[in-house]
C-alpha cells in the first residue's frame, strides 16, 4: 500500500470542520500541530509589537495514494483556501515508506476498492 502526506495549513477556527470533511473523504485521522504562523505576499500587521495575525492550525493527514486527491480538493473546498487569500494552503507529498498504519490497513482496503 503506497501512501501520501497531505499538509494542511488551516485558520485554527475551521480545524474541527476540515477535519470533519478529511474523515468523510476517506482520511483516518490526522496530526495537528497548534498556533502555526506563517506570511504569505503581505506582511503581517503588527500594533506595537504584537502580531495581529490569525493562529493557524497545520495537520497532516497520511492518507492511502488513491484517496489523496480527494481528500486534498475537500480540504480545500471546507477550508475555503481558493475564496480569499491567507486563508490557508495545503499539498501533498509522496510518502517513501511508513511503520505503524498495520492497523489501518484493512479498513483502507476496504475503502479504496469501494472507490475504485
Amino acid at each position: 500500500m503506497h501512501f501520501k502526506l497531505i499538509i494542511a495549513f488551516v485558520d485554527d477556527t475551521k480545524t474541527n470542520k476540515v477535519m470533519a470533511a478529511a474523515r468523510e473523504a476517506g482520511a483516518t485521522g490526522a496530526t495537528i500541530v497548534s498556533n502555526a504562523r506563517g506570511e504569505g505576499l503581505n506582511k503581517s500587521k503588527t500594533f506595537f509589537g504584537l502580531a495581529l495575525d490569525t493562529q493557524r492550525d497545520m495537520l497532516l493527514f497520511l492518507v492511502e495514494e488513491h484517496l489523496s486527491r480527494s481528500i486534498l480538493e475537500k480540504v480545500c473546498d471546507v477550508g475555503e483556501f481558493d475564496d480569499s487569500p491567507g486563508t490557508g494552503i495545503a499539498l501533498q507529498i509522496d510518502v517513501e515508506d511508513a511503520v505503524g498504519v498495520q492497523h489501518q490497513v484493512k479498513q483502507l482496503v476496504e475503502r479504496v476498492e469501494e472507490e475504485l
